[in-house]
């Protein structure tokens, strides 16, 4: 299998029956990935269920397979989350894509007090919509089942409040616990990433009286677009899905 393509419409599925991608994700399909009659692809909805069969008409408005094969995924657990805070550039979007391919379940916009970029009055709508986008792509260029979630942007002072429900890791080059020393406990985890200029000391006090636990990932600093990754990427030997 060399391509999947996302229906979000698709509920149910069966072997021997057509399925189509029309449109945008068709027109992409054929003309930029270039899928050819008799390759084998997949189609899924982004919660888990994939489709997989060979390519029997394919057009810039309409791909359709013969499906052979159908997958229902149940959703990974426990769940990791990235709280990426806003970054100059595209470096909050570098890390939202990385983290993606990585196997991130969801990601949630932070606007931290040292974040130069700032979403506000449309661009937080906006600014949304484009980490959706970023993380459809992601999930489909690395055949993930599970499309990710983007959330609300949150603030300083609501980012702290999914401690009392999740494990919250947060990213601090100071911190004397390293991350690679977690040990799982079965909770859902939310790993937290600072802008360029770091958390202040305000933003870590919240965190630490929400009970987040602070932790390094060694002994240099990383950018915001490089953090996020790395850590996810620590979680998944750590929690078993690598």
């Amino acid at each position: 299998m060399s391509s999947l393509y996302l229906r979000e419409d698709l509920l149910v599925t069966i072997v021997g029956q057509r399925l189509s991608v029309v449109g945008a994700e068709a027109k992409h399909a054929a003309t930029v990935n270039r899928t050819r009659v008799g390759e084998v692809v997949a189609i899924g909805n982004g919660r888990g269920l994939v489709a997989t069969g060979p390519v029997v008409l394919a057009t810039p408005s309409e791909v359709t397979i013969d499906v052979e094969a159908v997958d229902r995924v149940a959703r990974p657990a426990p769940l990791l989350t990235l709280a990426q805070a806003l970054a100059k550039g595209d470096r909050d979007e570098l890390a939202v894509q990385a983290s993606t391919e990585l196997g991130v379940d969801a990601v949630i916009p932070w606007a931290a007090e040292r974040s130069v970029s700032r979403w506000e009055g449309p661009k937080v709508a906006k600014g949304r919509e484009r980490w959706g986008a970023i993380v459809r792509e992601a999930a489909k260029q690395s055949i993930r089942p599970w499309v990710p979630e983007v959330g609300e942007l949150m603030s300083s002072k609501q980012l702290p409040a999914l401690a009392s429900a999740n494990r919250m890791l947060v990213l601090e080059p100071t911190a004397e616990t390293p991350l690679s020393s977690i040990r799982p406990d079965g909770r859902d985890l939310v790993v937290v990433v600072g802008p360029e200029g770091g958390l202040s000391d305000s933003e870590l006090a919240r965190f630490a009286d929400a009970g987040a636990e602070l932790v390094r990932l060694g002994g240099t600093v990383l950018r915001t677009s490089t953090a996020g990754p790395a850590a996810i990427a620590v979680l998944n030997a750590l929690i078993g899905r690598w």
